[in-house]
């Protein structure tokens, strides 16, 4: 690849050159696609003014959490709780809070699970209801969080191979609000995650819901 001249030469506006020249992105996904994630991490938190990491522990969750607080520890911490999790991913979310003592950021539905149950319950993903639903538990919680917080950059950990939009966006991508979305472990493997977690002694949990989906590989509407 041809040396990319970015529009932007300082430190402080590589975000905004990325946001703005879909070649200079394509040059720093090319660049950081072999680098090793805390590397990354630690690479963009030297850009970053206001960045956060979102989370809804769902498995290896764990990892992204501690890679991000290792590098940050005093990150803000989303977690945009729809009030439908399994009581598994209630006790893994406390266990990991803890041990890496994150700066919890909680949003939740402004309808407890209980009154939705009574005047929506959970519609079927083909029922016109459930983009109701959808934004109800999920995408308001969230749009709410971005807005109080104002994030530059947003860790997350979105993986190639999940859907078919997760495919093709890179470590690197851009929220439709143009906010830096970073996916330190983009190529990563659940093999590899599992070796990632054992070795920094971090438990996993399966036993997740989300009631905004029917299958794994459908997007919930935060990332598309």
């Amino acid at each position: 690849m041809g040396k990319i001249k970015d529009p932007f030469m300082t430190t402080d506006n590589i975000i905004a050159s990325m946001r703005e020249n879909q070649e200079v992105l394509n040059k720093y996904n090319e660049e950081f696609k072999d680098k090793h994630p805390s590397e990354i991490v630690s690479w963009v938190l030297t850009l970053a003014k206001n960045p956060v990491i979102t989370t809804n522990f769902r498995p290896y969750e764990a990892a992204i959490l501690n890679l991000v607080a290792s590098e940050d520890k005093n990150i803000k911490t989303i977690w945009c709780d729809t009030g439908y999790n399994t009581p598994n991913t209630y006790k893994h979310a406390e266990e990991i809070i803890g041990k890496l003592d994150l700066n919890i950021q909680l949003y939740v539905p402004k309808q407890t699970a209980a009154h939705r149950d009574v005047v929506l319950g959970i519609p079927d993903v083909n029922d016109p209801k459930h983009a109701i639903f959808t934004e109800q538990v999920k995408l308001e919680p969230f749009k709410r969080a971005m807005s109080e917080h104002q994030p530059d950059v947003w860790f997350t950990n979105l993986r190639k191979g999940q859907t078919a939009f997760r495919d093709n966006i890179g470590i690197f991508s851009f929220s439709k609000d143009g906010i830096l979305k970073v996916s330190p472990f983009y190529f990563w493997s659940d093999e590899t995650l599992d070796s990632y977690l054992e070795e920094n002694n971090l438990p996993n949990e399966f036993k997740y819901f989300d009631p905004t989906k029917v299958l794994e590989n459908r997007e919930c509407g935060l990332h598309n």
